[in-house]
C-alpha cells in the first residue's frame, strides 16, 4: 500500500527559511522543526504561530522545550492536533491517517533516521519527533518530515523507525493525529491573530529573568560538566544553550513579521533577541571547550546574555502593558 498527502520529494525539498544554513541556528528543537515544515508544505506561513516563543522560561535544570501549543495552531491555521491511540501496527495507522488527509506526529528512534549522519544515525539511540507524510508499505519506504527538512528512509530504517518487528509487550510510542480537514487560508486574519496570540502570551511573560537563573545554574553545573567531558555536554548544551538561543533567534523573527505587516513592535526588542541569541551560541562554544578540558569562564557571556533578555522585556513591557 502507498499513500502519500503532498507533493513534496526528499531530493528536491526546498526548505523553510528558519532552517537555512546562515541562521545562527538551524535546528531548535523537533516538535518546532517538524511543524516549520509542515505548515511550510501546506503552503501556510510558520513565522504567524511563533508568539509562544514570547513567553518561555527556564525550568530549573533546563530551558523549556518550547513548542506551538494546539490551541494557537487551531486559532491560526484551524489545525486541530490531539492524542492517537496506538493499537495497531504504525505502518496501518500511517496509511489509514495518510488516506484520510491527515498525518501523524510519532516519536522514533533517531538511531534509524538518515538525516541524523554523523550524530545520531547508527550511533546512538535518541527520542526525536517526525512526520511521515508519504509511505510504501510494500516496498518499505518512509518519507518524513524532521529537523530542518524533509527525508526518506527505507529497508531496515523502515523496519527500525516504524517498530515493524516489535512485540506485543513494547510500550508503544506517543503519537499525535494532526487534522487538517478545516484549514483556514486567510493572510488578513492570519496577521490579526497573531498579533492577538503575542499579547497573551507577553502576558505569561516570567516577570523575573531566566537568563540571570539559567547562569547559576550553568556556574553550579559546570564543574560536572568539565568532569563528565563532551560525552554529557551535547544534552546538557541542547538543554540550555539551544532552546534559549533558537527561541530568542524566532521570537526575533516573529517581532519581524509582525511589523511587516503593520503591527509594530517596540524599537530595539527584536535586535535584543538576536544578541540574546548570538551570546548563547557564544556560550555553547565556551562549554565545548570547558567539557573538552580547557578554561572557560561564562561568566560575561552569560551576563551579557542576561541583559539582552532585560532589554527586549523592557521594551515589550510597553506591548503587554498597552
Amino acid at each position: 500500500m502507498r499513500a502519500q498527502l503532498l507533493p513534496v520529494e526528499a531530493a528536491n525539498y526546498d526548505a523553510h527559511v528558519l532552517h537555512r544554513t546562515e541562521r545562527c541556528w538551524t535546528e531548535t528543537n523537533c516538535y518546532v522543526d517538524v511543524f516549520v515544515e509542515i505548515l511550510h508544505s501546506l503552503g501556510l506561513d510558520p513565522l504567524a504561530a511563533c508568539a509562544f516563543t514570547l513567553s518561555t522560561d527556564f525550568e530549573g535544570e533546563q530551558w523549556a522545550f518550547f513548542k506551538p501549543p494546539p490551541d494557537d495552531l487551531r486559532r491560526l491555521y484551524g489545525i486541530e492536533i490531539g492524542e492517537m491511540n496506538v493499537f495497531r501496527p504504525l505502518a496501518d495507522h500511517v496509511v489509514e491517517q495518510l488516506v484520510l488527509g491527515r498525518l501523524l506526529t510519532i516519536e522514533v528512534d533517531a538511531y534509524f533516521l538518515p538525516d541524523t549522519e554523523g550524530v545520531s544515525y547508527r550511533r546512538q539511540h535518541v527520542k526525536t519527533t517526525i512526520a511521515p507524510q508519504m509511505i510504501d508499505t510494500a516496498d518499505q519506504r518512509l518519507g518524513y518530515f524532521h529537523n530542518a527538512g524533509y527525508f526518506e528512509l527505507a529497508g531496515e530504517d523502515y523496519v527500525g523507525a516504524l517498530r515493524v518487528d516489535a512485540g506485543p509487550a513494547t510500550l508503544p510510542p506517543y503519537v499525535e493525529l494532526v487534522r487538517l480537514d478545516r484549514l483556514v487560508r486567510d493572510e488578513g486574519r492570519l496577521a490579526a491573530v497573531a498579533g492577538e496570540l503575542a499579547r497573551e502570551h507577553l502576558e505569561r511573560r516570567p516577570e523575573d529573568n531566566p537568563v540571570t537563573r539559567m547562569a547559576k545554574r550553568i556556574d553550579a553545573d559546570l564543574p560536572h560538566l568539565v568532569a563528565a567531558g563532551l560525552d554529557d555536554f551535547h544534552g546538557y548544551a541542547f538543554g540550555t544553550c539551544r532552546q534559549c538561543g533558537s527561541n530568542a533567534e524566532i521570537a526575533a523573527d516573529f517581532l519581524d513579521w509582525l511589523s511587516a505587516r503593520g503591527l509594530g513592535h517596540p524599537d530595539g526588542a527584536a535586535a535584543a533577541y538576536r544578541r540574546l541569541s548570538a551570546g548563547a551560541k557564544a556560550l555553547e562554544f565556551g562549554l565545548a571547550r570547558a567539557a573538552a578540558g580547557r578554561r572557560f569562564d561564562p561568566s560575561a557571556t552569560l551576563d551579557e546574555m542576561a541583559g539582552a533578555w532585560e532589554e527586549a522585556a523592557a521594551a515589550l513591557a510597553v506591548t503587554r502593558d498597552g
